[in-house]
């Protein structure tokens, strides 16, 4: 017996790469030790505007990977890219400062750096391209 559910064909796959949510601790750190500042003088409550700040771009950076395009968000824009103006990607070495990092190279010649997402993200990536990009772990 088929069902309506049977002939519908599965649905792409998307991935969303974001920054960890374990970031917003370092949130709440930062401002429960600017308590005493912002209360140390009448213009120093300013103080709190740097974790808001810290929490927007945690809550807006994130890479979006379908079959169709790349979509990167940062704090402030966006970028959408096809996948036929992607010509590969390179990967960046990690630093003491930063991890490893993952950019689209475009075919125009420039890149596009693909916000929280990381070498180990790589097979992620290429599942959802939708076969445009090789699976780096292999069959």
């Amino acid at each position: 017996m088929s069902g309506p559910a049977a002939q519908d064909p599965a649905p792409p796959p998307r991935a969303v790469f974001r920054p960890t949510r374990l970031s917003y601790l370092f949130v709440v750190a930062l401002a429960v030790v600017a308590v005493p500042f912002a209360f140390g003088a009448p213009w120093f409550w300013l103080f709190y505007l740097v974790p808001l700040a810290i929490a927007w771009w945690i809550a807006r950076t994130r890479t979006v990977v379908d079959s169709e395009a790349v979509a990167v968000r940062r704090a402030f824009g966006g970028r959408r890219v096809p996948w036929a103006e992607i010509s590969s990607l390179r990967l960046q070495p990690a630093t003491r400062s930063r991890g490893a990092r993952v950019s689209a190279v475009l075919t125009g010649g420039g890149e596009l750096l693909l916000p929280a997402v990381t070498v180990r993200d790589l097979s992620q990536l290429a599942a959802a391209s939708g076969g445009r990009l090789p699976d780096p772990a292999g069959e």
